[in-house]
Protein backbone atom coordinates (compact mmCIF):
# COMPACT_ATOMS: atom_id res chain seq x y z
CA UNK A 1 0.00 0.00 0.00
CA UNK A 2 3.28 2.24 0.91
CA UNK A 3 4.36 1.85 -2.56
CA UNK A 4 1.77 2.60 -4.12
CA UNK A 5 1.24 5.97 -2.42
CA UNK A 6 5.03 6.69 -3.12
CA UNK A 7 4.25 6.74 -6.85
CA UNK A 8 0.93 7.60 -7.20
CA UNK A 9 0.38 10.46 -5.42
CA UNK A 10 3.15 12.26 -6.94
CA UNK A 11 1.51 11.33 -10.44
CA UNK A 12 -1.59 12.59 -9.33
CA UNK A 13 -0.07 16.07 -8.22
CA UNK A 14 1.57 16.15 -11.39
CA UNK A 15 -1.48 15.13 -14.01
CA UNK A 16 -3.86 18.03 -11.63
CA UNK A 17 -1.11 21.00 -12.06
CA UNK A 18 -0.76 19.63 -16.07
CA UNK A 19 -5.07 19.85 -16.50
CA UNK A 20 -4.80 23.59 -14.50
CA UNK A 21 -2.09 24.93 -16.82
CA UNK A 22 -3.82 23.50 -19.78
CA UNK A 23 -7.23 25.96 -19.18
CA UNK A 24 -6.88 28.35 -21.65
CA UNK A 25 -6.02 32.10 -20.76
CA UNK A 26 -5.04 30.83 -17.03
CA UNK A 27 -1.00 30.92 -18.28
CA UNK A 28 0.60 32.93 -20.56
CA UNK A 29 1.34 31.36 -23.90
CA UNK A 30 3.53 28.11 -24.24
CA UNK A 31 3.83 28.52 -19.90
CA UNK A 32 2.39 24.59 -19.21
CA UNK A 33 3.53 21.31 -17.42
CA UNK A 34 3.11 19.52 -20.30
CA UNK A 35 6.86 19.12 -21.30
CA UNK A 36 7.58 17.96 -17.60
CA UNK A 37 4.98 15.89 -17.27
CA UNK A 38 6.25 13.77 -21.20
CA UNK A 39 9.29 14.44 -19.87
CA UNK A 40 8.83 12.63 -16.28
CA UNK A 41 6.63 10.27 -17.50
CA UNK A 42 9.71 9.06 -19.50
CA UNK A 43 11.37 8.54 -16.61
CA UNK A 44 9.54 7.14 -13.94
CA UNK A 45 6.44 5.55 -15.55
CA UNK A 46 6.08 1.73 -15.96
CA UNK A 47 7.15 1.30 -19.70
CA UNK A 48 3.46 0.86 -20.78
CA UNK A 49 2.11 3.62 -18.98
CA UNK A 50 4.35 6.19 -19.99
CA UNK A 51 3.29 6.60 -23.72
CA UNK A 52 -0.37 5.53 -23.27
CA UNK A 53 -1.03 8.17 -20.42
CA UNK A 54 0.77 11.69 -20.91
CA UNK A 55 -0.03 11.26 -24.88
CA UNK A 56 -3.52 10.12 -24.28
CA UNK A 57 -4.40 12.49 -22.15
CA UNK A 58 -2.48 15.02 -24.49
CA UNK A 59 -4.42 13.94 -27.51
CA UNK A 60 -7.75 14.34 -25.90
CA UNK A 61 -7.09 17.76 -24.03
CA UNK A 62 -6.12 18.72 -27.70
CA UNK A 63 -9.34 17.45 -29.53
CA UNK A 64 -11.61 19.38 -26.98
CA UNK A 65 -9.57 22.38 -27.03
CA UNK A 66 -9.84 22.19 -30.45
CA UNK A 67 -13.20 21.49 -31.05
CA UNK A 68 -15.07 23.07 -28.40
CA UNK A 69 -12.77 26.38 -27.88
CA UNK A 70 -10.60 27.26 -30.75
CA UNK A 71 -13.08 26.35 -33.41
CA UNK A 72 -11.08 24.65 -35.76
CA UNK A 73 -10.52 20.84 -36.86
CA UNK A 74 -10.96 17.90 -34.24
CA UNK A 75 -7.15 16.79 -35.47
CA UNK A 76 -4.67 18.77 -37.81
CA UNK A 77 -0.80 18.57 -38.88
CA UNK A 78 0.28 20.98 -36.29
CA UNK A 79 -1.76 18.37 -33.55
CA UNK A 80 0.04 15.72 -34.78
CA UNK A 81 3.40 16.93 -34.88
CA UNK A 82 3.05 18.51 -30.98
CA UNK A 83 2.04 14.98 -30.18
CA UNK A 84 4.96 13.37 -32.09
CA UNK A 85 7.43 16.19 -29.81
CA UNK A 86 5.63 14.85 -26.55
CA UNK A 87 6.68 11.33 -27.60
CA UNK A 88 10.43 12.37 -28.11
CA UNK A 89 10.02 14.17 -25.34
CA UNK A 90 9.06 10.41 -23.50
CA UNK A 91 11.89 9.03 -25.24
CA UNK A 92 14.39 11.62 -23.16
CA UNK A 93 13.01 10.83 -20.21
CA UNK A 94 13.92 7.06 -20.45
CA UNK A 95 17.52 8.22 -20.88
CA UNK A 96 17.49 9.48 -17.64
CA UNK A 97 17.21 7.41 -14.37
CA UNK A 98 14.61 8.19 -11.25
CA UNK A 99 18.03 8.16 -9.33
CA UNK A 100 19.66 10.59 -11.64
CA UNK A 101 20.61 13.74 -9.38
CA UNK A 102 17.90 16.40 -9.09
CA UNK A 103 20.10 18.77 -11.45
CA UNK A 104 21.09 16.02 -14.01
CA UNK A 105 17.23 15.52 -14.38
CA UNK A 106 15.65 19.54 -14.11
CA UNK A 107 18.84 19.52 -17.32
CA UNK A 108 17.36 16.98 -19.23
CA UNK A 109 13.44 18.96 -18.49
CA UNK A 110 15.10 22.07 -19.82
CA UNK A 111 16.78 20.32 -23.12
CA UNK A 112 13.37 18.80 -23.57
CA UNK A 113 11.38 21.89 -23.86
CA UNK A 114 14.24 22.99 -26.00
CA UNK A 115 13.45 20.47 -28.25
CA UNK A 116 9.64 20.85 -28.12
CA UNK A 117 9.83 24.40 -29.06
CA UNK A 118 11.88 24.06 -31.91
CA UNK A 119 10.22 20.90 -33.46
CA UNK A 120 7.11 23.10 -33.11
CA UNK A 121 8.29 26.29 -34.36
CA UNK A 122 9.65 24.99 -37.59
CA UNK A 123 6.15 23.07 -38.48
CA UNK A 124 4.69 26.63 -37.91
CA UNK A 125 7.45 27.95 -40.34
CA UNK A 126 6.36 24.95 -42.55
CA UNK A 127 3.02 25.12 -42.49
CA UNK A 128 1.96 28.73 -41.93
CA UNK A 129 1.65 30.56 -45.47
CA UNK A 130 2.78 33.72 -43.91
CA UNK A 131 6.33 32.09 -43.39
CA UNK A 132 8.92 32.38 -46.50
CA UNK A 133 10.31 28.43 -47.23
CA UNK A 134 13.90 29.83 -46.62
CA UNK A 135 16.36 29.46 -44.28
CA UNK A 136 15.53 33.43 -43.31
CA UNK A 137 11.84 32.27 -42.60
CA UNK A 138 12.75 29.68 -40.29
CA UNK A 139 15.14 31.89 -37.98
CA UNK A 140 12.21 34.36 -38.56
CA UNK A 141 9.68 31.33 -36.98
CA UNK A 142 12.54 30.42 -34.27
CA UNK A 143 12.94 34.36 -33.10
CA UNK A 144 10.39 37.07 -33.93
CA UNK A 145 7.90 35.48 -35.41
CA UNK A 146 5.03 37.21 -37.73
CA UNK A 147 4.37 40.60 -37.55
CA UNK A 148 1.15 42.03 -35.68
CA UNK A 149 1.64 38.66 -32.68
CA UNK A 150 4.24 38.27 -29.67
CA UNK A 151 7.76 37.78 -31.04
CA UNK A 152 7.98 33.73 -30.90
CA UNK A 153 11.58 34.53 -28.22
CA UNK A 154 9.21 35.05 -26.09
CA UNK A 155 6.92 31.77 -26.11
CA UNK A 156 10.84 29.94 -25.75
CA UNK A 157 11.09 32.18 -22.45
CA UNK A 158 7.86 30.38 -21.05
CA UNK A 159 8.68 27.08 -22.83
CA UNK A 160 11.81 27.32 -20.87
CA UNK A 161 10.74 28.36 -17.57
CA UNK A 162 7.74 26.34 -17.42
CA UNK A 163 10.06 23.20 -18.38
CA UNK A 164 12.33 23.99 -15.97
CA UNK A 165 9.73 24.78 -12.90
CA UNK A 166 7.91 21.70 -13.44
CA UNK A 167 10.41 19.02 -13.73
CA UNK A 168 12.24 20.86 -10.51
CA UNK A 169 8.97 20.51 -9.20
CA UNK A 170 7.90 17.08 -10.35
CA UNK A 171 11.22 15.67 -9.68
CA UNK A 172 11.77 17.04 -6.39
CA UNK A 173 8.28 15.60 -5.40
CA UNK A 174 9.88 12.13 -6.63
CA UNK A 175 12.69 12.14 -4.84
CA UNK A 176 10.96 13.10 -1.57
CA UNK A 177 8.86 10.52 -2.04
CA UNK A 178 11.49 8.26 -2.62
CA UNK A 179 13.90 9.65 0.54
CA UNK A 180 12.46 7.20 3.43
CA UNK A 181 13.13 4.50 1.53
CA UNK A 182 16.58 5.03 1.05
CA UNK A 183 17.32 6.23 4.09
CA UNK A 184 16.36 2.98 5.37
CA UNK A 185 18.36 1.23 2.74
CA UNK A 186 21.42 3.05 3.90
CA UNK A 187 20.28 2.01 7.86
CA UNK A 188 19.78 -1.79 6.82
CA UNK A 189 23.62 -2.27 4.91
CA UNK A 190 25.77 -3.68 7.26
CA UNK A 191 29.21 -2.23 7.56
CA UNK A 192 31.65 -4.46 5.53
CA UNK A 193 34.54 -2.47 6.34
CA UNK A 194 33.56 -1.90 10.49
CA UNK A 195 35.98 -3.67 12.71
CA UNK A 196 34.82 -5.01 16.27
CA UNK A 197 36.39 -3.13 18.94
CA UNK A 198 38.60 -4.56 21.21
CA UNK A 199 37.41 -4.59 25.27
Amino acid sequence: MKERWKFWLPLALMMVVFAITRWPGLMPQNFSAAYAMAFCAGVYFPPRMRWWLPLGTLFALDLLLNIFYYGVSAVDSYTVIKLGAFALLIFLGTRFRPRSSWLALLSGGLLGALLFYVITNTASWWFDPGYPKTLGGLIQALTTGLPGYPPTWTFLKNTLLSGGLFTGLFCGAMKLADAPEEAEETEEEPGEDAVPKEA
